[in-house]
């Protein structure tokens, strides 16, 4: 069996979870702080970074959260997510890099660095100006996001997608830090609603990250 290992608030690791779990792939679960670069994981993951999966029996360790939906959607052929004409799996390809790259750059990331980081880690107060250029950076991902629904079933097209689950990794993560303002994003709020109803999605609604809590609205499928 899959060992993934990763810890709460990776967007790169929900993504990995989000795919895995509406495949059905059976994992087990593994806490790894990235940052302690404890010797075991760097010895699979020289990166230290998560997710990084393993399997002792096939004798497989894979690393990079794109490295690992590829090698998911080659070898596991229920519910592929990245499906269709050439030009639509481009599309899918292109929208996961956004929001892998761009999304968390701009966004998750700073989050994660202020209100997590600084507060576990380096046991410092979170820069405000940060703080408040990351959630104006969110109002623009989530106006393209409300772009994207109004002119297409999901993200990349007709059905749903790794751009999705890419999506809505990022999307989880900067809500449970209090980053997003719903405000006038009726259309991604929506789409963003259907995500946490899924099945695939409860256990992350339901994880708790030590001394940091998310916003009263962060489980509510309805809000």
């Amino acid at each position: 069996m899959w060992q993934l290992y990763q810890f709460p608030l990776c967007p790169f690791s929900r993504k990995v979870r989000l795919l895995m779990s509406e495949k059905g792939i059976a994992y087990e679960l593994w806490r790894e702080n990235p940052w302690e670069r404890r010797e075991g994981f760097t010895q699979m993951n020289h990166a230290a970074r998560t997710p990084t999966m393993h399997d002792a029996e096939k004798g497989i360790t894979l690393c990079d959260s794109r490295a690992i939906c590829e090698y998911l959607e080659e070898t596991v052929d229920r519910l592929p997510m990245i499906s269709g004409t050439a030009a639509t799996r481009a599309e899918i390809r292109r929208l996961v890099a956004l929001f892998d790259e761009n999304f968390f750059a701009d966004v998750t990331g700073p989050l994660i660095h202020e209100r997590m980081m600084k507060r576990l880690v380096y046991r410092q107060s979170p820069d405000s100006r940060m703080l408040r250029e990351a959630m104006r950076l969110a109002h623009e991902h989530l106006y393209y996001i409300d772009y994207l629904v109004d002119n297409r079933p999901w993200l990349a097209g007709p059905t749903m997608s790794l751009a999705d689950l890419a999506a809505a990794a990022q999307i989880s993560v900067a809500d449970y830090l209090g980053g997003l303002d719903w405000s006038g994003h009726e259309q991604a709020r929506a789409w963003y609603s259907v995500f946490k109803s899924r099945p695939s999605f409860r256990p992350l609604l339901a994880e708790r990250m030590e001394v940091i809590q998310p916003p009263s609205h962060y489980a509510d499928v309805n809000a």
